[in-house]
């Protein structure tokens, strides 16, 4: 469902290297690798996070489409390096490898099951090496060039951990209050959460089901501002924002729900209680709340578009829960797999600007331009807030 620029991520877990190519970028814009690798620090830091992102550094390589620190309009290709590859060699080898031993116990909540007998592999590391959510990493460097673009246009992205298990933060957003301190102070939080006390109870939660060889899942918000009227459309399924959102946003591994808004207020109030009501300031049409979450008939309205997603807990685990082999059938204990106690801190990250894909789409559907010049010259003539 997104049209004007088109994305491709390769690579497994424990390959090589992941490798992606985004197109549909207008010429002329400014990025580098160094902007692309701050998004990718990012995604690898909060609490709970498991022993692989002691060994990944990862690190950017623009391989095309960029010339002099500024985009080409042609394709772009990035490639990431997967450091812990050097200790995989053997299982992950392209050439026939003796040494490679086979997984055959499926992790329940896992695709090991249903991907084994989908594709007729009878070694579920086949299905282990590109399910994993180490895919996110290049989804990431993608879309930050996406981000880059939309920040240019004055447009700002945001996320903070609401959940964590049944521990919630009590901050809410208020769109009067500085994004960029915002952004500041929830990266520097363990578990981007705003709220200290429950911050301090989400940590002991996380710490709590790592002793256990267990893991714990949560809630996050993505906050988008800066959006004028109109992204999207009402006029076919297909080009109604929230979908497309929701789409490629529930694409992100271990994503189970998605909600736009005040899901609370629309949950449990009446019509005249939950619908936006408007009011006229300065000649100007005002919104004195943000129920429906900044998206109207499949649209922006120009508030705040405002995305809250729940996570469940990672299916690999310390302690293994009860499976069966699928060579044998005997009843065993599930394959244990190097993983993370919680990624909700960093799941926000990857939807945060997994969601600059859709975004700047949008924004090139409605305002279009070969190149960043032509874009900001329509932009700012044509564009309603």
């Amino acid at each position: 469902m997104i049209n004007s620029i088109q994305f491709l991520t390769a690579g497994e877990s424990h390959g090589k290297a992941l490798t992606g190519i985004i197109e549909g970028i207008p010429a002329g814009l400014e990025i580098d690798e160094e902007y692309i690798n701050n998004q990718l620090a990012r995604r690898q830091k909060g609490h709970g996070r498991g022993g692989r992102m002691k060994i990944e550094r990862d690190r950017v390589q623009i391989l095309s489409g960029v010339r002099n620190g500024k985009t080409m309009g042609s394709p772009i290709a990035l490639m990431i390096e997967n450091l812990d590859w050097k200790n995989w060699k053997d299982i992950m080898s392209v050439e026939s490898s003796k040494q490679a031993s086979r997984v055959t116990l499926p992790r329940p909540g896992h695709a090991d099951l249903a991907g084994v007998n989908k594709y007729d592999f009878d070694d579920i590391r086949d299905v282990i090496e590109r399910s994993s959510a180490r895919e996110t990493t290049m989804r990431v460097a993608l879309s930050s060039i996406c981000r880059k673009m939309l920040e240019d246009l004055n447009i700002s992205l945001f996320s903070h951990v609401i959940a964590i298990q049944d521990v919630n933060s009590a901050f809410l957003f208020d769109s009067s209050k500085n994004l960029s301190d915002l952004s500041r102070d929830v990266d520097e939080s363990p578990v981007r959460c705003l709220d200290k006390n429950a911050e301090k109870n989400m940590i002991r939660a996380i710490d709590d089901a790592k002793a256990n060889g267990d893991s714990v899942g949560g809630q996050f918000e993505v906050i988008a501002t800066g959006l004028p009227y109109g992204l999207g459309s009402y006029v076919h399924w297909d080009r109604k924002l929230h979908a497309q959102i929701s789409s490629i946003l529930m694409s992100i591994n271990a994503m189970k729900s998605i909600e736009f808004g005040n899901i609370d207020a629309i949950r449990n109030q009446t019509g005249s209680n939950v619908h936006d009501q408007m009011h006229s300031e300065s000649g100007e049409i005002k919104r004195s709340t943000n129920n429906s979450g900044g998206l109207e008939g499949g649209m922006t309205n120009s508030e705040p578009l405002v995305v809250r997603m729940t996570m469940k807990p990672l299916s690999s685990l310390v302690k293994p829960l009860n499976s069966v082999d699928i060579d044998s059938g005997e009843e065993k204990k599930a394959h244990k797999e190097r993983t993370d106690s919680c990624a909700v801190p960093a799941a926000s990250i990857v939807a945060e600007n997994t969601l600059s894909f859709v975004l700047a789409d949008a924004i090139l559907d409605k305002f279009g331009g070969d190149s960043m010049k032509q874009l900001i010259a329509h932009y700012k003539l044509t564009a309603k807030f």
